[in-house]
């Protein structure tokens, strides 16, 4: 490849790494080519983009977008997967190849700028997916607030009660 052409591709992927909630280093070596095909496949209906290109390339994009703490991370076989913001999808993904297959392996990934190690990926695989989890949040906060908002209401349906009464009385 052509100094040009890497320099290109340098820039691509240091923007690749900017605009990426999610980061993810895998260890592909030993995966077959229809895995890697599925693997693919999958991670590309989730919206993560899933690429191998050459290390010392990899280090130099991770230093130009300011993470530069995963250098260290490209050597051997790397790919690396550019998700949403959301992790978990890629996440579920790898860990189930992993378990499948026990490859790849998840070197580190990157969310919200906090790099996290192998053993965290099971965790984050078990979440439900971010709009659930706003979800719940959204029902947890509305629950109460609904039941004070009825409690309010009988009150004051008991005042109104009561004053027609007394009105009616009066009469």
């Amino acid at each position: 490849m052509a100094t040009a052409e890497k320099i290109q591709l340098v820039e691509d992927i240091t923007v690749e790494f900017k605009k990426a909630g999610s980061v993810f280093i895998a260890d592909y070596a030993g995966l077959r080519v229809g895995d890697m095909t599925v693997l693919r496949k999958r991670l590309r209906e989730a919206g993560v983009s899933f690429r191998v290109v050459k290390n010392s390339l990899l280090r130099r994009a991770a230093s130009e977008a300011g993470l530069g703490e995963i250098r260290d991370d490209f050597k051997g076989p790397s790919a690396v997967a550019f998700g949403p913001s959301d992790p978990v999808q890629a996440a579920k993904i790898f860990h189930e190849f992993y378990g499948r297959l026990e490859k790849p392996t998840i070197r580190r990934f990157v969310f919200e700028k906090r790099s996290y190690g192998t053993s965290d990926l099971k965790e984050i695989a078990s979440l439900p997916p971010k709009e659930v989890i706003l979800s719940q949040l959204v029902a947890a906060v509305e629950g109460p607030i609904a039941g004070f908002i009825g409690t309010l209401d009988a009150i004051i349906r008991e005042l109104v009660g009561s004053v027609d009464a007394i009105v009616e009385k009066k009469q």
